[in-house]
């Protein structure tokens, strides 16, 4: 039986470790990741219709600007004739048919397309094109978590034309990996007002999934807590995203027009204010308020990064007590329940569309806000111990660094209470008023 454990887990350990997207798994979003759709709409020798589709099916990762970079790499000489609803940033070397009437609109053997803006001419749209290149999460949006273009093939002279799904895909936004494409049932669609439904010649789909250490080398955002009850400020961790530098900026000050100046269609790399922690995103959990069936909290967000706002940003909190959430302010909410309705102790913020849903960068109104009022349960709320503070906090889906729990703010000794020592000092109190 033991000679049997162990090769079972030598097996497990070969899978995990040759499997390119085990590294990506995210046990609050068991389910997310990316698909690569592509439809064979059309094909004979030499020419073919492809409709692609980029479908974010994550909860809370989002793709924001300068947007997605998809590339892959053809098997055999294909050409792009002409797209639909996106462009290649480059054409390549099409002399192979200088003697046409038009040149293709790509002849790299590795094309990388963009979506086009919005306000592209309409002869130029399709469905779902033109965000330029963004991509919203399930819990925010579940209207624009899509992108999608068109494109007609063909193939160089010396090529017999035929059709060959491409393969090493990659999405162009930092985190993801992207398998190969993969052959599923062809997509159908319905035309005529619902009266007939047509479908593709092929289908196939390609899988990309997120990994926070591919992303970045260091975590982006911290935490830090504080408490009615307690004097002190629990700060994030010291060196949290690294350690201070000369290359960040102190308060107040804009860095130097070198430092930010960048291309606009790349990520721009983080100048961050100098802090004891570093972290580009500076997360504060205050519990402010103790009523008698209800306590409060306080969250802010800091934007300390003066190269970048965050549109339509989200936070994700794990804490016991969200599943009695009463009320929340400013923030929009939605409760996480991927395993079973029973278990909600997780949830997703993002803010208010055109109020506070872009994270202005440091130097500016660099913080967003919110209160929460959440119902007390009597059988398990209490101060002690660090309860109040939450188990894990994401920016954006990147996990933030939180405080040791042994410097989680604590409670007076003489304080020191749970929700049932409350009831019964509140009823001693009743009793003495009464003998009065």
């Amino acid at each position: 039986m033991s000679a049997m454990l162990n090769l079972l887990f030598a097996v497990t350990t070969i899978l995990f470790t040759i499997s390119p997207f085990t590294h990506g798994y995210d046990p609050l979003d068991p389910n997310g990741e990316m698909i690569i759709k592509w439809d064979l709409l059309h094909s004979s020798p030499g020419h073919h219709t492809v409709l692609v589709k980029i479908e974010n099916k994550q909860e809370y990762h989002h793709v924001e600007n300068p947007g997605w970079k998809l590339s892959w790499h053809w098997v055999n000489k294909t050409v792009i004739w002409d797209m639909r609803g996106a462009e290649t940033t480059e054409q390549g070397n099409c002399s192979a048919f200088a003697s046409s009437e038009t040149l293709p609109h790509c002849c790299l053997r590795r094309p990388t397309i963009v979506d086009l803006l919005p306000g592209a001419p309409f002869n130029m749209q399709v469905s779902n094109c033109c965000r330029g290149g963004v991509l919203t999460s399930m819990s925010q949006d579940r209207i624009n978590h899509v992108s999608a273009f068109q494109m007609t093939l063909g193939s160089f002279p010396d090529d017999p034309g035929e059709f060959i799904m491409p393969y090493d895909f990659d999405i162009g936004v930092p985190g993801y990996t992207c398998g190969n494409a993969t052959s599923v049932a062809p997509t159908k669609y319905i035309t005529d007002k619902g009266r007939r439904k047509t479908q593709a010649l092929a289908t196939w789909e390609a899988e990309c999934m997120y990994s926070q250490t591919k992303s970045s080398q260091s975590p982006k955002c911290c935490v830090s807590l504080s408490a009615f009850y307690y004097q002190n400020i629990v700060p994030c961790p010291t060196c949290s995203c690294g350690c201070p530098s000369s290359n960040c900026v102190k308060s107040g000050v804009v860095p130097s027009l070198l430092e930010q100046e960048h291309d606009p269609h790349e990520e721009a790399s983080p100048v961050v204010q100098c802090t004891k922690h570093m972290c580009p995103i500076h997360i504060h959990w205050h519990v402010k308020v103790n009523y008698k069936k209800y306590w409060r909290v306080k969250i802010t967000a800091t934007n300390l990064n003066t190269m970048k706002n965050y549109s339509d940003w989200n936070l994700v909190v794990l804490h016991p007590n969200l599943s009695n959430v009463t009320k929340v302010f400013s923030f929009n909410y939605k409760p996480m329940t991927p395993y079973s309705k029973h278990i909600n102790d997780t949830g997703v913020f993002w803010g208010l569309k055109y109020y506070n849903d872009v994270l202005i960068q440091a130097g500016e109104t660099g913080n967003v806000q919110t209160e929460i009022l959440l119902n007390k349960d009597m059988e398990n709320f209490s101060f002690k111990n660090g309860w109040g503070f939450p188990r894990r906090i994401l920016f954006n889906g990147d996990e933030c660094v939180m405080p040791s729990p042994d410097d989680y703010p604590r409670l007076p000794k003489s304080a020191s209470y749970s929700s049932r020592d409350s009831s019964f000092v509140t009823s001693v109190l009743c009793f003495l008023l009464l003998l009065v």
